[in-house]
């Protein structure tokens, strides 16, 4: 039995079961723990891989008398198609960027696209977020706004930017005389990544075909993405923000018949932190403003 703690005024009183459970758990909150895992590490991927193998396999059926050896007899029997695999199959990572663009690609309307995301789990940030966080505003938006990923209280409600940045973002909407039910404003992912860290390629892969049909079903005049890492992830540019900003890319994707005019700018966020980058973004949004009364369109 572990012997008692001692301090430098005497021994502390040792604490029950439940006490200390309840102290570890309030040390482990202070200390920023979010997430509970397992004592020894897991392949998660290998296991889901494994049992959509076993799922996808049919069930045996007894061979006859002068059948061959099943060995033989599967070397020699042509390749059978694999069915199709579900929104909702866990995937390793290839397979889940595979599966993501046969899945969105399949989605005719928006709705059946929210419902497509909804039901994917092949990122495994989904397993880490409260709410999926798709879009908020006007899908017939001229001007269609993208983000990087959802924050805390974006998390929270499952809505895109409604925290401090989503508030500052109102304000630079409402500069130019646009409000929420005039725009339509996303993320390049729907579930927010632990701690609000940068979110890894791997992820943007996987979740950039879902934003991608998203565009092409809105199908807005104008595309603002706020952030280096949409801008350099929808533009495919090396560059950071600070060169990308104040130009304007074509946009395009292999179902789109033309392009989208589409711009980069400075994150709400990042204006938070840097209020001297607001002069830049007042030039962003007359531009942005001078384009939409033009109603200018790339060929």
């Amino acid at each position: 039995m572990q012997s008692p703690a001692r301090s430098g005024s005497g021994i502390v009183p040792a604490m029950s079961g439940d006490q200390a459970i309840r102290a570890l758990l309030e040390w482990y909150t202070l200390a920023g723990v979010d997430q509970a895992i397992d004592h020894a590490p897991r392949d998660r991927y290998r296991e889901a891989a494994d049992t959509l193998a076993a799922a996808a396999e049919p069930p045996p059926t007894p061979a006859p008398a002068a059948a061959p050896e099943p060995e033989a007899a599967s070397e020699a029997a042509p390749a059978r198609p694999q069915p199709a695999l579900p929104a909702e199959s866990l995937l390793p990572p290839g397979d889940a960027t595979w599966s993501a663009q046969e899945i969105a690609g399949a989605c005719a309307s928006l709705d059946q696209l929210v419902a497509a995301v909804r039901a994917f789990d092949g990122c495994a940030l989904k397993r880490t977020a409260t709410n999926t966080v798709i879009g908020d505003g006007n899908p017939q938006a001229a001007l269609m706004i993208v983000g990087e990923a959802p924050g805390a209280e974006e998390d929270r409600q499952g809505l895109p930017f409604v925290g401090p940045a989503g508030r500052l973002l109102d304000r630079m909407l409402a500069a130019i005389g646009l409000d929420r039910s005039a725009v339509y404003i996303t993320n390049m992912l729907p579930w927010r990544p632990p701690g609000n860290r940068s979110p890894t390629a791997e992820e943007l892969a996987i979740c950039q075909p879902f934003l991608e049909r998203q565009i092409e079903l809105i199908a807005p005049r104008i595309l603002v993405l706020v952030g280096g890492i949409a801008a350099k992830a929808l533009l495919n540019r090396r560059e950071g923000i600070t060169r990308l900003r104040g130009q304007w890319f074509p946009f395009s994707t292999s179902r789109m018949e033309g392009a989208i005019e589409a711009t980069a700018t400075f994150h709400p966020a990042y204006l938070l932190r840097t209020p001297s980058a607001k002069r830049e973004v007042w030039r962003d949004l007359l531009e942005i403003e001078d384009k939409m009364k033009k109603g200018e369109r790339v060929p």
